[in-house]
């Protein structure tokens, strides 16, 4: 009956009826839920940083089958295509603002304040995630990586809650970036009981406390001459936070 109502031959149906789905297809969906998982967490890439967050996860692709499945999909890089003369939007809070752009902590540990800037290389940019205790101004954490993605965010956050003493319940104030709201980072904040307010659309004042920071970095090492290599950059970076910042907010913290 059912081939005689879609007009079908019995052997092909007989065919389908053993195997319903082959291994090709079953594969291909494998491959496009990691890649729609991929999407969910990182609106912002392309379908290369998509790929490669989806090998990550176990199913094996190509590059160009990552196209494929995206394209079939609609699945687009928020910078990949126009949203309107107002150009692209930010996503909605994942949290509350509960800062208000007062950036002020009577005790460590109480608020940390989180930033991305980057810097350019001959091979590449290179993005900086630092976090800052509003009450020592220690940079308390920090990643260095060649890609903005979440899992930049989630580093610094976890070097950060290594370090001795008590952050349950720290206020951890960041912008409305996607690596902050990707499920990765708020998970990372729940298993370790922090609180993520976030500031509001184009707001440049709930950034200020970052800016002294990035202000001595960009003299400091930045702008002390052209980088040559990704590697290079990011020893100088990381060499300058632990040695001469941390020595520098220690002596300040010692004469107060």
């Amino acid at each position: 009956m059912t081939c005689r109502v879609l007009n079908i031959a019995r052997q092909p149906y007989y065919r389908w009826w053993a195997r319903p789905v082959v291994q090709a297809e079953l594969a291909e969906a494998y491959r496009a839920d990691a890649l729609f998982d991929a999407h969910r967490d990182d609106p912002q890439f392309g379908y290369r940083f998509l790929a490669d967050e989806a090998r990550d996860a176990g199913p094996a692709m190509a590059d160009r089958t990552a196209w494929w499945i995206c394209s079939s999909m609609g699945w687009w890089s928020a910078f990949g295509k126009k949203r309107g003369r107002a150009g692209r939007k930010s996503g909605p809070p994942v949290h509350d603002d509960l800062v208000r752009r007062d950036f002020t902590a009577t005790a460590p540990n109480s608020l940390w304040l989180v930033d991305i800037t980057e810097h350019r290389t001959t091979e590449g940019k290179l993005y900086l995630c630092a976090i800052k205790d509003a009450c020592s101004n220690w940079i308390v954490g920090h990643s260095v990586d060649s890609r903005m993605k979440s899992r930049l965010a989630v580093t610094a956050l976890t070097n950060a809650r290594a370090r001795p003493g008590d952050v349950a319940g720290c206020v951890v104030k960041t912008d409305r970036g996607s690596q902050f709201r990707s499920r990765k980072f708020i998970r990372t904040l729940a298993c370790h009981s922090l609180t993520g307010p976030m500031g509001r659309v184009g707001a440049a004042g709930d950034n200020a406390a970052m800016e002294s920071f990035f202000a001595l970095l960009q003299n400091n090492i930045l702008d002390r001459h052209t980088w040559s290599s990704c590697d290079g950059l990011r020893t100088a970076i990381v060499t300058w936070i632990e040695r001469t910042y941390r020595r520098r907010r220690r002596k300040a913290a010692s004469a107060g």
